[in-house]
């Protein structure tokens, strides 16, 4: 089974969105897949609820029994666990960190963003897990985003090469709990997300 943790100390960054389309991009490739969430406010838990397909299965929990819910999805034969973490909650990411076999930090570009990165790095490098950064909520043709990248790169943390749009298509899907690979299977956030899955799925499959 693989763990997939979606972490930034910083709110607002997309954490749930990218948990959430990740999730159910493994589930499409068949593979048996579950959200954790743990941020107390259950966003993805609740996305859960308004859905109408049986999977991904979502699981609300609190960090301190975060190991006893991948135990069991695993007992019960999962494939790929996707946790979807809380801002401002350090012993809950750790704790997802260290269980992961690769974390996911959303980051929009602007400043406050970037500069958050830098405090969500300091703890996740503890980990020695594999980190990478995700542009999430980038317009078309902003210039900032090419800053961004740039920043990044300096802060000597992997940027994946797939990032999400600000599109309204995420939010659409979200409300109504799917996902844009479901709502506009040929849209061009359906694209992104499936060039952000199989970035994933090959880095989990080389180890």
């Amino acid at each position: 089974m693989k763990i997939v943790s979606v972490i930034n100390r910083k709110g607002g960054s997309g954490k749930t969105t990218l948990a959430l389309h990740i999730a159910v991009a493994f589930s499409q490739a068949q593979q048996n897949t579950a959200v954790i969430d743990l941020d107390p406010q259950a966003s993805a838990a609740n996305w859960g609820d308004r859905r109408a397909e049986r999977v991904p299965v979502v699981r609300s929990a609190h960090a301190s029994r975060l190991k006893h819910e991948l135990r069991q999805i695993q007992d019960a034969g999962g494939d790929m666990v996707i946790v979807d973490t809380a801002p401002h909650a350090d012993s809950a990411a750790l704790e997802a960190a260290k269980a992961s076999d690769l974390i996911l930090i959303p980051c929009r570009p602007s400043y406050f963003d970037l500069e958050a990165m830098t405090n969500t790095l300091g703890l996740l490098r503890t980990t020695g897990k594999p980190v990478w950064a995700v542009l999430n909520v980038v317009a078309p043709f902003d210039s900032e985003a090419e800053a961004a990248a740039e920043t990044i790169t300096a802060l000597d943390v992997r940027l994946c090469p797939a990032k999400l749009g600000r599109r309204v298509e995420f939010s659409r899907a979200v409300e109504s709990g799917q996902a844009v690979q479901e709502i506009e299977p040929k849209g061009k956030a359906a694209g992104e997300v499936e060039r952000l899955y199989e970035l994933v799925e090959r880095s989990l499959r080389d180890g």
